[in-house]
This record gives structure tokens, C-alpha cells and sequence, in this order.
């Protein structure tokens, strides 16, 4: 496919069917979508007019930068590192992780003090390193195992609650309040 005329237009328009056929079609095997692939020929074909033209054997030209785009995407894909995790989720942790756990478990157990009636007690049975039953949670407390579970379902109510109101949930935009 030869470009008679070499307005940026008339090159846009010519090419563009071919351009999106063959950005779908090496979108699978990159680390892009075809839209993102697609774009960023129209960049370099774009810089090509600017300086030398439009290509001689334009179906060539776009088969190749395509295929050439799909190459940079996957090594790129391949040295990119993913940033940085949450350090309190790291079990070996640094000592801002640690700083972070220790202060939400602080949170968490001074909300399940101030929760009402026997919350206390079950939440602390159901939070113990230990791992109990229901049927040994129930012996503790001295109720039958068929009402614990919705005690539990208040209980936990109650903390979600009371736990919402002290730490606050990201506003839209994830901002804090």
C-alpha cells in the first residue's frame, strides 16, 4: 500500500483499519491492550510524518512498527518491579511495620473492651491464639453452642462498628478523612 497523497489526514485515514487489525492482533501477546498498542503507533507514525513522510510501503511500515512496539511493551513488562508492599503485612517486617501492627492490634483490643455485655469475653475467646470451638467457646462463656453464632454476628456488629467510627474509611478519591 502506497500513500498517493501525504497529508497527516489522508495517512490517518488510509491507515487506520490496518493499524487496529494489527494492534489486535499483537495485543495478546504483550503486556498492553490493543487500544494502548494501537496509540502508540499512531505516535510513531505521527513523528515519521513530521520528519521524513510517510513511509514508502505504508502496509509494511505499520506491520513492522506494530510488531516493534509489541517487542518494547514485553521488555518492558519483564524488567518492570511492582512497587513496594505494605510493610505491616510483611511477617518479617521493619520496624515501621511493626510500629503499624502494634497499633491496630492496640486499636482492636481497646475496642473489644468497650464493647457491651458478654462481647468481651467471646471476642476474646474467638481472637485467641489458641483457636477454640465453638463448643469450647460456649463452655467458657457458659451459653449454649446454638445462641453463639448470633452472638458472634452482634458481637462482631458492634466491633465493626465502633472500629469504623475511630479509624474512618478513605473518602471517594482516596483521600482520608
Amino acid at each position: 500500500m502506497t500513500l498517493v497523497e501525504d497529508t497527516p489526514a489522508h495517512v490517518v485515514s488510509t491507515l487506520r483499519r490496518l493499524v487496529s487489525a494489527e494492534a489486535t492482533a499483537e495485543a495478546p501477546g504483550t503486556a498492553m491492550e490493543a487500544g494502548d498498542l494501537e496509540q502508540a503507533v499512531w505516535v510513531r507514525l505521527l513523528e515519521r510524518l513530521d520528519g521524513d513522510g510517510p513511509p514508502p510501503d505504508a502496509a509494511r511500515w505499520v506491520k513492522s512498527a506494530v510488531r516493534a512496539e509489541a517487542r518494547r511493551a514485553r521488555r518492558t513488562a519483564a524488567r518492570e518491579l511492582p512497587y513496594g508492599h505494605d510493610p505491616s503485612a510483611d511477617p518479617a517486617g521493619s520496624p515501621e511495620g511493626a510500629a503499624l501492627r502494634a497499633e491496630r492490634c492496640r486499636t482492636l483490643w481497646a475496642a473489644v473492651a468497650r464493647t457491651p455485655g458478654n462481647c468481651p469475653r467471646l471476642l476474646t475467646a474467638m481472637l485467641s491464639p489458641n483457636d477454640p470451638t465453638y463448643r469450647e467457646i460456649a463452655g467458657e462463656l457458659g451459653i449454649s453452642q446454638g445462641s453463639l453464632g448470633p452472638m458472634r454476628s452482634r458481637c462482631l456488629g458492634c466491633l465493626r462498628r465502633m472500629l469504623a467510627a475511630e479509624v474512618g474509611a478513605p473518602e471517594h478519591g482516596g483521600k482520608e478523612r
